[in-house]
C-alpha cells in the first residue's frame, strides 16, 4: 500500500491569492541570483511536533521536475532550506509519515517575504478512521450505437477524524460501496487517488487508497447493458446529497427525498436534474424508457464537462474552464498558470459564483500535480 498510494494533506483548501502572486510575479531583481530562505515545522494535526522526519524539497518546472534537497526536522519538529529559485517553477515540500506522504502549499520565492511559518500536517493512520459518504452524483445519457447508457458516478467522501483511513489489511479496502446492480465495467476519471487503488468486486465499489482527513472525490464509469428496463443503487450508508442527471425525457427517478428539480444544458444537450437525500438502506431507482440511440463518440467530451459541473465549480464555469491538460507536471503547470493569467487581479470584476469557481479548479489541478511529483519522487 505504502509503495503505491500518496496521499496530500492539504486537499481541503486551495493556494491563498498571496501564494500565487508571489510564486508567479515577476521581481524587480532576478530570483535566480538571490538565495531564498523558507522554513517551518512537521506537526500532526494537534500540534504535536513530529522530530527526525525527513522532509524533502520538490521543484516543479516546465523543463525539471524532482526533488531538489532534503533535511530532518529537529525535536521540535523545525527545518530550513535556502536554495536558489528558478521563477518559471513551484516548490513544494513532502514529508513521509506512516508510509504517506503529505505535502505543503506552495513555498513562497519572494525574497522580501521568506517563508518560515511553513506547516506541513501529517496524520497517524487507523483502519477505523471515520470515512462517511458525503454525495454521490449521477449521470445518465440516452442509449449508445450499441443500446447501452454509460453512467458517470460521481463519489465525494469525507474523513472527518484527525487520522488517515488506511485499509485493515492487505486484502481490504479503506472504503467500500455499492454500484448499481447489473451494471457492468468501470473506468476511473478525475479522482483524488491513484487509478490502481479502485477496483470494482462484483456490485461492490472498492476504494484501497488511504484516505487523509478531508474531503476526496472518486469518479468512476460504468455501464447499463442493452435491454436493461432500469437502475437500481442501494445506499449502505446515508449520504445527504445525492443528485440524478438524465438525458432521457422519459426516465423516472425515485428513492430517498429525491425530487425534480430543474433541468441543464451541457455542450447542447440537456439533462434533467433530481436531487434529495438518501436514507441508509434505502434504494435510488430509475426506470429507464426505450429511445433512439446516440452516437457514442459523444460521451468523452460530456464527461470532462460533468466532472466539473457536479464537483461543485459551477455551471457556468464549465464554458470559460481550459483544456485538460496531460498529466504531468510541466503541463499541469502550465494549466495553473493559464487560470491565474485569466482571474488573477480580478477578483473585483468576477462574479462570486465564477471565482469560487477558479479557486476549486485551481486546487484540482494542484492536487493533481502534487500526485503526479508523488509519482515522480517515488521512482528517484
Amino acid at each position: 500500500m505504502e509503495d503505491t498510494v500518496r496521499a496530500a494533506s492539504w486537499f481541503r483548501a486551495a493556494f491563498s491569492v498571496f501564494s500565487v502572486l508571489s510564486v508567479f510575479s515577476v521581481l524587480s531583481v532576478p530570483l535566480a541570483a538571490q538565495t531564498i530562505r523558507a522554513g517551518g515545522a512537521v506537526l500532526k494535526a494537534d500540534s504535536t511536533p513530529i522530530p527526525g522526519a525527513r522532509v524533502v524539497l520538490h521543484q516543479v518546472g516546465r523543463a525539471l521536475q524532482g526533488p531538489l534537497d532534503s533535511t530532518r526536522t529537529d525535536r521540535r519538529g523545525r527545518f530550513r532550506f535556502a536554495f536558489r529559485p528558478d521563477t518559471s517553477a513551484l516548490y513544494l515540500l513532502s514529508v513521509r509519515h506512516a508510509g504517506i506522504e503529505y505535502f505543503s502549499p506552495a513555498v513562497h520565492t519572494n525574497p522580501e517575504r521568506p517563508d518560515t511559518a511553513i506547516r506541513v500536517i501529517v496524520y497517524d493512520t487507523s483502519s477505523t478512521a471515520p470515512v462517511s459518504l458525503e454525495a454521490r452524483h449521477l449521470v445518465l445519457t440516452r442509449p449508445g450505437e450499441d443500446g447501452s447508457r454509460s453512467v458517470l458516478d460521481l463519489i465525494v467522501l469525507l474523513n472527518s477524524g484527525q487520522r488517515t483511513r488506511v485499509a485493515p489489511d492487505s486484502a481490504g479496502a479503506s472504503w467500500g460501496g455499492l454500484l448499481p446492480r447489473g451494471t457492468i465495467g468501470l473506468e476511473l476519471g478525475e479522482s483524488d487517488v491513484s487509478p490502481d487503488a479502485v477496483i470494482r468486486r462484483g456490485d461492490s465499489l472498492l476504494v484501497e487508497a488511504p484516505l487523509a482527513p478531508g474531503e476526496k472525490q472518486v469518479t468512476v464509469q460504468y455501464v447499463v447493458p442493452a435491454g436493461s428496463k432500469d437502475l437500481e443503487l442501494r445506499f449502505t450508508e446515508p449520504a445527504s446529497a445525492v443528485n440524478v442527471l438524465a438525458e432521457e425525457r422519459d426516465v423516472v427517478v425515485s428513492g430517498g427525498s429525491l425530487v425534480l428539480a430543474d433541468s441543464q444544458v451541457l455542450q447542447g444537450r440537456s439533462f434533467r436534474r433530481w436531487t434529495g437525500a438518501v436514507p441508509a438502506g434505502g434504494t435510488l431507482r430509475v426506470a429507464l424508457p426505450s429511445r433512439a440511440r446516440v452516437p457514442g463518440w459523444l460521451l468523452p467530451s460530456l464527461v470532462a464537462a460533468v466532472v466539473l459541473v457536479l464537483s461543485g465549480a459551477g455551471w457556468h464555469f464549465l464554458a470559460r474552464r481550459p483544456r485538460s491538460p496531460a498529466a504531468s507536471p510541466a503541463g499541469l503547470l502550465d494549466a495553473i498558470a493559464a487560470l491565474d493569467a485569466r482571474y488573477l487581479g480580478r477578483e473585483g470584476e468576477t462574479s462570486a459564483e465564477d471565482w469560487g469557481s477558479y479557486q476549486m479548479e485551481r486546487g484540482r489541478l494542484k492536487a493533481q500535480l502534487e500526485a503526479a511529483l508523488a509519482a515522480g519522487a517515488s521512482g528517484q
